[in-house]
């Protein structure tokens, strides 16, 4: 299987011990590309200066959330200076991780919704996908991105909507971003909406280190266990395994506007 994982946080310090040998595995495994996002100011050069150590990373940058608190204007400004500065990079893929966070508590509603149409201000004015956070708060992000119509749309991270959510956000050129949470058994709902959404709408993603699978519990996440997760959710859509890698692949691929061949450990 060739797989793209498209959302993780491998600038985290979790990783430094073993990046390299993490991302050697990876490739082994067959996934060939891996998105690392930013989420706040201070770690956007260590986002870029990775995925500019290795040619099948690929960098988002953006304000995420749950740390809004820690947002400044100034930052919404150096978030334009850097998409100004890297428009048409090949490893700059989206605006992202950005949204609504309605579940963590003390996280101002009207801050958050500021930061994140400004985000989606520059993703439109640059033709950037988002990669969007959203948490208890579908409605509201449904009704900013109608106001927005992005023409590239984007991704709904570890999506865990209703069916009614997952048809609004297709209609509006969303992927759901589909990952570890919905392999664990009782997520049931998740299991039955899952059945049903259409392949051309899906991309995969770990959230690395977070949302660990139902199969690896209690473990620091990782890329590597991407194939594990693609097979999971294959047998809860009913499908071959190779049927949604080669769907999530393909979304992936035109979703960021990859037109090149996949990076291989003998292209590199």
């Amino acid at each position: 299987m060739t797989l793209i994982d498209t959302h993780t946080h491998l600038d985290f310090p979790d990783f430094d011990a073993d990046r390299d040998t993490l991302l050697a595995n990876c490739r082994a495994l067959g996934v060939e590309r891996v998105v690392v996002l930013g989420v706040y100011q201070r770690n956007w050069q260590r986002v870029w200066d990775l995925v500019q150590s290795d040619a099948g990373l690929f960098a988002a940058l953006g304000l995420h959330p749950l740390y809004i608190d820690e947002h400044l204007p100034q930052h919404l400004r150096e978030l334009a200076d850097w998409l100004t500065r890297l428009n048409g990079h090949p490893q700059l893929c989206a605006v992202g991780e950005i949204g609504l966070d309605y579940f963590v508590e003390g996280l101002d509603h009207e801050r958050q919704q500021q930061v994140f149409e400004a985000q989606l201000q520059l993703a439109a004015d640059f033709k950037l996908p988002a990669l969007l956070h959203v948490r208890r708060s579908h409605a509201a992000t449904i009704a900013t991105l109608k106001r927005f119509k992005l023409e590239r749309g984007g991704i709904i991270h570890a999506f865990a909507g209703s069916r009614e959510e997952a048809r609004e956000y297709i209609k509006l050129g969303f992927k759901l971003g589909l990952g570890g949470a919905a392999t664990w058994p009782q997520a049931l709902r998740m299991h039955r909406v899952i059945a049903e959404l259409p392949l051309d709408s899906v991309v995969l993603e770990t959230d690395s280190p977070d949302m660990a699978p139902a199969m690896y519990p209690n473990q620091r996440n990782s890329p590597e266990h991407l194939p594990d997760i693609a097979m999971a959710l294959a047998q809860l859509m009913g499908i071959p395994a190779q049927a949604l890698a080669d769907a999530s692949t393909r979304n992936a691929y035109e979703l960021f506007n990859w037109r090149n061949a996949p990076v291989t450990p003998e292209t590199r």
